[in-house]
C-alpha cells in the first residue's frame, strides 16, 4: 500500500535548515535576534519611564535645570550643550563604523583599522562623559530641603537664580552626632550626615530676607512655582524635615526620587551596552591588525558588531529624546 504524499505548492521555497536563512548567515541571524530582543527590553524600560513622568507630570524635574554642566566651565550654565556633544559622539561613532564595514566588504584592511579605531575612541569619549555626568548628578550642585510628604524645596534670590546651600546656611554651636553601630537602637550603621543641617539652613534663610522658596510642582507654563516670602518662612518652618545634596535612589535634590531611579537604571544599562560594545571592538580591532579576516576571506564579523553598535547608537536616540528633549 503505498502512502499518499500531499504537495502543498511550496517545495523548494521554504529555509531547509541551511547555514543561508534569508540570504543571511547564521551569525548574522543571531545578532538580529538578540538586537530584537534587547530593543524589547529597552522598550518596556522606556514606557514604564512615560507611565511614571505621566503620573507625576506636575512635579518631574526640568531636565535644562538639571543636566548644565560642562567640562571645565565651572559656575557656567551649559543647558544640555554637554549631554548634546556626548550624542553628536556617539552618532559619529556610527558613521565611522559605516565605513569600516564598507572597507571590509572591499577587503581593505588599512582602512578597516582606522575607522575601527576612530569608532573605538568614541566609544571610550562616551562612556567617560557619561560616567562623569552621573558624577555630577550624585553630587548635586545646589543641594534642596525635603519635606515630610516626601518633596523638595529649592531657593532661589530675588532675580530667581537658583542659591547653593552653601551660601545659605549659617554654622551653629554645637556637636551633631552621626549614627553608628554601636549606639543605634537596632544596632545598624546610619547613613553620613549631611554637609548642612536643617537648622542651619532654616537660620540663614531667615537672615537674608531676598530668598524664596520653590517648589518641585509646576505652573501651567511649565515653571516650578514660587511661593511668597511669608509662604515661604511658612513652608520651611511646618514640612521641611531635612537637607539633601545631590541625588540617589533615594533621595533627588532635583525632584522626585523616581526621576534618579529611572536615570540611574536606564542610561545604566546602556552604558553597559557601550562599554561591551567598545570591548567587543577592541577585540575586532585587534583581529584585523594580526590579519585574521583576511586569511577567512571575510569581514563579516566587522559587519556583525556594527549591527550591534548601531543599535546602541539608536537605543540612545530615544533615551536621549525621553529624559532630555521630552
Amino acid at each position: 500500500m503505498e502512502a499518499t504524499v500531499v504537495r502543498t505548492g511550496t517545495e523548494g521555497k521554504t529555509w531547509g535548515g541551511g547555514n543561508q536563512p534569508l540570504k543571511a548567515s547564521y551569525g548574522k541571524m543571531m545578532m538580529w535576534f538578540f538586537i530584537l530582543s534587547d530593543a524589547l527590553t529597552f522598550s518596556g524600560f522606556l514606557a514604564a519611564y512615560g507611565f511614571s513622568r505621566f503620573k507625576f507630570i506636575d512635579s518631574w524635574p526640568i531636565a535644562d535645570e538639571v543636566f548644565t554642566h560642562f567640562p571645565f566651565l565651572h559656575g557656567v550654565d551649559a543647558p544640555m550643550y554637554y549631554v548634546a556633544l556626548m550624542t553628536f559622539i556617539l552618532i559619529f561613532s556610527s558613521v565611522t563604523m559605516v565605513l569600516a564595514v564598507d572597507a571590509g566588504h572591499h577587503m581593505k584592511k588599512g582602512k578597516v583599522t582606522i575607522y575601527m579605531f576612530l569608532t573605538i575612541i568614541g566609544g571610550v569619549i562616551f562612556v567617560g562623559s557619561q560616567a562623569w555626568e552621573w558624577k555630577n548628578f550624585i553630587s548635586g550642585e545646589y543641594g534642596a530641603v525635603t519635606t515630610k510628604g516626601g518633596n523638595i524645596l529649592q531657593f532661589i534670590d530675588g532675580e530667581g537664580e537658583r542659591v547653593a546651600l552653601s551660601e545659605i546656611a549659617v554654622p551653629i554651636a554645637g556637636d551633631r552626632v552621626e549614627h553608628d553601630a554601636n549606639n543605634g537602637i537596632w544596632f545598624d550603621s546610619g547613613e553620613a550626615l549631611p554637609t548642612y543641617s536643617l537648622d542651619e539652613v532654616k537660620a540663614g534663610f531667615i537672615q537674608n530676607e531676598d530668598l524664596l522658596i520653590r517648589t518641585q510642582m509646576l505652573t501651567e507654563e511649565g515653571e516650578k512655582t514660587i511661593l511668597t516670602r511669608e509662604e515661604s518662612l511658612m513652608k520651611l518652618n511646618n514640612d521641611a524635615i531635612g537637607t539633601v545634596e545631590g541625588a540617589n535612589l533615594s533621595q533627588n535634590e532635583y525632584g522626585t526620587p523616581l526621576f534618579a531611579d529611572f536615570f540611574f537604571f536606564i542610561t545604566g544599562f546602556h552604558g553597559f551596552h557601550v562599554l561591551s560594545g567598545v570591548i567587543i571592538n577592541i577585540i575586532i580591532f585587534f583581529n584585523v591588525i594580526i590579519g585574521t579576516y583576511d586569511r577567512r576571506g571575510s569581514y563579516e564579523m566587522v559587519e556583525k558588531v556594527g549591527l550591534y553598535w548601531h543599535f546602541v547608537d539608536l537605543v540612545w536616540v530615544f533615551v536621549f529624546t525621553f529624559f532630555y528633549l521630552v
